[in-house]
């Protein structure tokens, strides 16, 4: 984790975007008190999602649940690249 002040954020936030999308995540600090912390958005893919909802021990509606597996089922989950020509 790296410590940054609040100005040294505000004048490279391209490069900070740049080392929190590589995995760093980053402390802001403002008069050496921390306020704030920027990170990488954790992945949860949709099955995981549908996992976690389904174990959290309140009832859902299971025609939802199932509406939601349905929808995860027929996803394509193969990676193109979408300028590739076929």
């Amino acid at each position: 984790m790296k410590l940054m002040t609040a100005t040294e954020v505000s004048r490279n936030f391209a490069a900070v975007l740049d080392a929190v999308e590589h995995g760093e995540t980053i402390t802001i600090t403002r008069g050496n008190h921390r306020i704030a912390r920027i990170g990488p958005e954790p992945h949860v893919s949709a099955r995981e999602a549908l996992e976690k909802l389904a174990n959290r021990g309140e009832r859902v509606d299971e025609h939802y649940l199932s509406d939601i597996r349905d929808a995860v089922d027929g996803l394509d989950h193969e990676i193109r690249d979408p300028w590739e020509e076929n």
